[in-house]
């Protein structure tokens, strides 16, 4: 070999080199950046309240609403799309991921005064429902504090206010959908427009208690069957 094609071979190895592309880590964390590119850093939720958070949430909702998105009974293609070659394994791993981590909530924008009347009908919407129109109260399902249960019924508390609206309308036109029998379809289309909005604007006027954790079980049977939780915490006899 001529002694400058040698050199130019020698040059080029050494160049591509120190050009080569930085390895990845190839951990889960590593991959499900792909998740906190919109539901905000380690799933803490996005700032547009859109978005909502994913970190510390039951592992098994979790793992319902990833199956819901690839089955096609959530819909919404950016989510479809980057669920559906993946395997019920790999969901189970996304799910334990994200419901392990424990990060703090951020503090509640303060509610102005003027709001004070729907923050009561919201209130009692969410404490003790309203037997006459067979709206169970939001308590008897998501927990005493609000925190959710064990191991497939996500926290209310510190969920923004917009989403809230925005998944109880989807419930009831249809767009969001859960393993039948859907409770909480049953229950979004006994809701008025004004109880949705007292609901969401009380529930997100809620401080989240530090180190909030689901509940191990409710202390009591759910109030209808719902099918994406277990059958431990079926209907009321």
């Amino acid at each position: 070999m001529r002694p400058h094609l040698f050199a130019f071979i020698l040059s080029a190895g050494i160049t591509a080199s120190l050009h080569a592309a930085p390895k990845v880590e190839d951990s889960l964390a590593q991959r499900l950046q792909a998740c906190t590119v919109c539901h905000g850093p380690q799933g803490r939720a996005a700032s547009d309240g859109y978005y909502p958070r994913i970190a510390g949430k039951p592992a098994g909702y979790l793992y319902n609403q990833l199956r819901n998105f690839r089955d096609g009974r959530r819909h919404y293609a950016l989510m479809a799309n980057l669920l559906d070659p993946l395997s019920d394994e790999y969901l189970h791993e996304i799910a334990n991921y994200f419901a392990a981590l424990d990060l703090p909530y951020p503090a509640q924008k303060p509610t102005p005064p003027s709001a004070a009347s729907e923050l009561q009908r919201g209130q009692d919407l969410v404490t003790r429902g309203d037997a006459q129109r067979k709206i169970p109260a939001c308590v008897q399902c998501h927990g005493a504090a609000l925190t959710g249960v064990q191991p497939a019924i996500p926290g209310l508390l510190g969920v923004p206010r917009d989403y809230l609206n925005a998944q109880l309308g989807s419930w009831q036109n249809g767009n969001r959908q859960a393993k039948a029998p859907d409770c909480m379809a049953t229950i979004a289309q006994r809701l008025r427009p004004e109880d949705i909005a007292a609901v969401s604007q009380w529930i997100s006027a809620q401080p989240v208690p530090e180190h909030a954790k689901a509940a191990a079980s409710l202390p009591g049977r759910l109030p209808m069957p719902c099918g994406g939780v277990p059958d431990g915490q079926g209907v009321k006899p």
